[in-house]
């Protein structure tokens, strides 16, 4: 374990003092938690957490090590990483390094040793806000000043940095029954694999992509994915998916996916005090009553009534699924004027590899929406 000292100093100016844990250095971000016991790997490669400055609420991390199975991308997305006690020896039979490793192979800068509970806390009375982890800087002050130099997350757009810059294709496992365009804000590799797996062939494609680029797939189908940023600050994709909606392309969209489809309709969005993030969180499918144990990452949210229709020029929209913790919307759907499903979304993570699975069944949902509209 490294005894170099490092510190972390909040936008407020609450300062913590720990080790170094990862990458010596420095960096800043906006400080969130996540309150999963499990899956540390899947969080730290996904791209949504891009600019974030993750704090581990459990007060064990890195047990397992890290493997070149479970990553969601390419690389680590987080800007630092807060834990409490973290793992002196990996023990699991598909490690192949350490998370300490891990991270100081990718340059991410981590404090360990903090009193993650009080963090947290300070967190929630406070709500999220930029912070800086400093191995360099002795003086707390000097560090504050950088804090509150540094870029702050509302009226940010990110996906462009996590996106891929070229298009790709997941093959359909087996029998090949439909054809989606998935627009990459931040994709996860869970997300085309579970549509695969149903036999879908998934065209991944920029986040730049035009209504001309998802319309030369031919596709049965369109989805947006999860990603980094404020989507108030995002209009092209909008513009997409309005034009997208306009032609009756079922939609389906993950997390910002479902936060573009609310401002696509003509909701709102707004920035949560510290948002929802862990694979522990409640949500009623309100078009089942089913509750689901959920996974989320979300720092923004959608505006909308929870009880009644809103007309759209696209159809007729509902709040198909709410957060039992604070009524935050979960997800939406537009509705024909027979009351057919046209399209839908949701604001938590029905792909997460760590878990919890409750919520697989949309990706059937979103197969038979196709299905339905092929037969139309």
């Amino acid at each position: 374990m490294s005894t170099t000292e490092a510190i972390l100093v909040l936008e407020d100016g609450r300062t913590f003092r720990g080790a170094a844990y990862g990458a010596e250095g420095e960096t800043f971000g906006e400080a969130v938690f996540s309150t999963g016991m499990t899956g540390y790997q899947e969080t730290l490669t996904d791209p949504s957490y891009h600019r974030q400055v993750v704090v581990m609420t459990a007060p064990h991390v890195g047990n397992t090590g890290m493997n070149d199975e479970d990553p969601e991308s390419s690389r680590i997305w987080v800007s630092g990483y807060v834990v409490r006690d973290p793992a002196r020896v990996p023990s699991n039979w598909r490690s192949q390094r350490s998370l300490d490793d891990a991270l100081r192979e990718q340059g991410v800068v981590g404090i360990s040793g903090v009193d993650t509970r009080a963090l947290t806390r300070h967190l929630r009375e406070r709500g999220a806000m930029r912070v800086g982890i400093s191995t360099t800087e002795t003086d707390p002050e000097a560090l504050l000043e950088r804090v509150r130099a540094s870029g702050e997350m509302a009226g940010t757009e990110l996906s462009g940095e996590v996106s891929t810059t070229e298009a790709y294709v997941v093959p359909a496992v087996g029998e090949k029954v439909a054809t989606v365009a998935a627009v990459d804000l931040g994709i996860k590799t869970n997300t085309p694999r579970m549509m695969s797996e149903r036999g879908i062939e998934v065209h991944v494609l920029p986040a730049t992509a035009s209504i001309e680029d998802v319309l030369a797939v031919d596709p049965d189908g369109l989805f947006f994915s999860n990603g980094p940023g404020d989507p108030a600050a995002t209009t092209s994709q909008v513009e997409l998916l309005q034009d997208a909606l306009s032609r009756e392309v079922p939609y389906f969209g993950i997390c910002f996916g479902n936060q573009l489809f609310g401002r696509a309709l003509g909701f709102g969005t707004y920035k949560l005090k510290y948002g929802h993030r862990g694979i522990n969180q409640p949500v009623m499918d309100r078009t089942t009553g089913k509750v689901e144990v959920t996974a989320h990452n979300h720092g923004f949210a959608v505006d909308a009534p929870l009880e009644g229709p809103t007309s759209t020029p696209y159809g007729e929209a509902t709040v198909s699924h709410v957060c039992l913790n604070d009524d935050v919307v979960e997800g939406l759907e537009l509705r024909d004027a027979d009351g057919n499903l046209k399209s839908f979304s949701v604001q938590y993570h029905p792909e997460a590899a760590a878990g919890p699975h409750d919520a697989a069944y949309l990706f059937d949902r979103f197969l038979d929406l196709i299905h339905q509209n092929k037969k139309a």
